[in-house]
């Protein structure tokens, strides 16, 4: 199972949402653990641990065709109790061939592999095509969002469609979860409330070590 995180308005929640799923999914099944890959570069400020050095994803996919996909294991990190991290790099994305190689690697890992896309744009450049093109290939493709405006008008003007919305919930809102399926066109999976425990436990670095519970309940049937 791929699940892919994205937004289409930066500040939305993906990566936390992203973070908190692949360590829900790690606990739900500790034999084999969850997979995160951070196509976006902040998980690791998420989870509270150092920027892994070394190689990322960017690297791989900039690499000949003789690096194959089995080298993408050699990218992972440990970064909490079962959960193994593939970092972005520090490369652009290129290579849609290779990319495509990557999904297919992912899609038969036996593990759950969590994607955290971070905004897709909807701009034509080959950093956008690329993301959309990891979107397309996963099994689940949740957007994350508020319900606000200019964020759902961002949402329709992407050229692709979420299967399930996590959506961030906000006081004082005029719009709600109806309004916001409506105008998508897609289920909204799960609610988040926006909470001080949430914030205060990725500035601590205590994501992945104690995830809030008001995050865990508003995504356990997402995980």
């Amino acid at each position: 199972m791929v699940v892919a995180v994205w937004s289409a308005k930066g500040g939305s929640g993906a990566t936390v949402v992203a973070t908190a799923l692949a360590v829900m999914l790690a606990r739900r099944q500790p034999a084999t653990g969850s997979l995160l890959v951070d196509l976006h570069g902040d998980a690791p400020t998420v989870l509270g641990v150092a920027e892994p050095e070394g190689p990322g994803l960017t690297e791989w996919l900039a690499a000949s065709p003789s690096v194959g996909p089995a080298a993408i294991e050699r990218l992972e990190h440990p970064v909490a109790d079962g959960v193994r991290l593939v970092p972005r790099g520090r490369r652009p994305l290129a290579a849609p061939e290779r990319v495509a190689l990557c999904c297919e690697r992912f899609a038969d890992d036996p593990r759950p592999v969590v994607i955290d896309l971070g905004r897709l744009a909807g701009l034509d450049d080959e950093q956008d095509l690329l993301r959309r093109q990891v979107l397309e290939a996963s099994t689940i493709s949740l957007l994350v969002t508020r319900a606000c405006f200019l964020a759902l008008r961002r949402a329709l003007t992407l050229p692709v469609r979420p299967t399930g919305i996590v959506l961030v919930e906000e006081p004082g809102r005029a719009l709600g979860r109806t309004d916001v399926e409506d105008v998508l066109g897609a289920p909204v999976v799960a609610t988040v409330a926006v909470e001080a425990a949430v914030a205060r436990a990725v500035d601590a670095g205590l994501l992945a070590s104690r995830l809030p519970t008001v995050l865990e309940r508003s995504l356990r049937d997402v995980a």
